[in-house]
C-alpha cells in the first residue's frame, strides 16, 4: 500500500529541499495515517462518521513542557468540539533524524517523554511513533548554511540555487562544499538501533508504559539528488509491509479497547 511518506517526499521535491526546522512533514504524515485508518478500520470509521471521535493535529498535552501530540484521535469535549485530553484514544508522534544523527538522542528522549505523558493521561490510548531516518552519507545543509549567503537577497537564492536543488545537479556539492553535513557509514544503523530501544508493550497490556507500535522509515534526502523513500535499504526494513502492519495493529488495538 502507498504510505504518507510518499507525500512527504513529493512535498520536499516540489519545495526543493528539506527544512528540518519545519514540522510540515509531521502534519502530512498525521493526515495520511488518519485517512488510512478511516479507510482500513471499519470500527474507527463508524466512530468518526458517527461523531464519537474526531482528529486533531498538534494538540497540547499536559505536563510542565506542554508537549504537543502530533495526531490526536479521541472524543471531543461536550458542545465545545475541542479535544478532550482525558478521552484520547489514539496518539501518533512523528519525528525525523535526517542530517545530524547526533540528534537521535534528543529525539529519542522526546518520544520517551511523550509516551510517559500520554500513558499518564490515558493508559488505554493507542500510542504510536513514526521516525524518518536519513540514510544519505552527505547532506547539503540548505536552511542553516546555504541560505545564510542570501540573507536579504532571497531573490538570488530562488533564481540561482533553488531550481537546482533535488534535481541531481552535482555541481552543488563543489559550489557549497563547506555546507555539507557528513554522516558516518554506520550512523543510520545506529539511529535505528537507538529507536528500537523505545519501550513497547504487548497487546492488551495497557498498564505497561510503552508504545503500541514504532515505525521506522529510511529515507534518502540530501537536497542535491531527488529525494526518495529508501525502500531498498541495508537496514532490514520493509517500509510498505511495516506500514500496513502498523495500520492493522492500531485498528486491532482500537477495536479491543473500545468495542469489545
Amino acid at each position: 500500500m502507498s504510505t504518507p511518506f510518499d507525500e512527504v517526499i513529493a512535498r520536499i521535491a516540489s519545495f526543493g529541499y528539506h527544512n528540518h526546522r519545519l514540522e510540515e512533514h509531521s502534519d502530512l504524515v498525521s493526515t495520511g495515517i488518519f485517512a488510512d485508518l478511516v479507510n482500513h478500520c471499519a470500527v474507527l470509521r463508524a466512530d468518526v462518521e458517527g461523531g464519537v471521535v474526531k482528529e486533531w493535529l498538534n494538540v497540547r498535552a499536559p505536563g510542565a513542557r506542554e508537549r504537543k501530540i502530533d495526531l490526536f484521535i479521541g472524543e471531543p469535549q461536550a458542545e465545545l468540539g475541542k479535544p478532550n485530553i482525558e478521552r484520547l484514544r489514539v496518539c501518533v508522534e512523528n519525528k525525523s533524524v535526517i542530517t545530524a544523527h547526533r540528534n537521535r538522542d534528543a529525539r529519542f528522549d522526546d518520544l520517551n517523554e511523550t509516551m510517559q505523558v500520554v500513558h499518564g493521561v490515558k493508559q488505554e490510548a493507542v500510542i504510536v511513533a513514526t521516525i524518518l531516518v536519513g540514510v544519505a552519507r552527505d547532506v547539503l545543509n540548505i536552511p542553516d548554511q546555504v541560505k545564510k549567503l542570501y540573507k536579504g537577497k532571497l531573490t538570488g537564492f530562488k533564481k540561482s540555487v533553488l531550481p537546482r536543488l533535488s534535481s541531481g545537479d552535482r555541481s552543488l556539492w563543489k559550489q557549497f562544499a563547506w555546507a555539507i553535513s557528513h554522516n558516518k557509514g554506520n550512523d543510520a544503523a545506529r539511529t535505528v538501533a537507538k529507536f528500537r530501544m523505545l519501550p513497547t508493550r504487548p497487546p492488551g497490556h495497557t498498564h505497561v508504559q510503552g508504545y503500541d507500535y514504532v515505525l521506522i522509515v529510511p529515507v534518502h534526502i540530501d537536497n542535491v539528488n531527488p529525494p526518495r523513500v529508501a525502500f531498498d535499504n541495508d537496514l532490514g526494513i520493509d517500509v510498505e509491509f511495516d506500514y500496513a502492519q502498523m495500520i492493522e495493529s492500531i485498528c486491532k488495538a482500537y477495536t479491543a479497547r473500545w468495542h469489545l
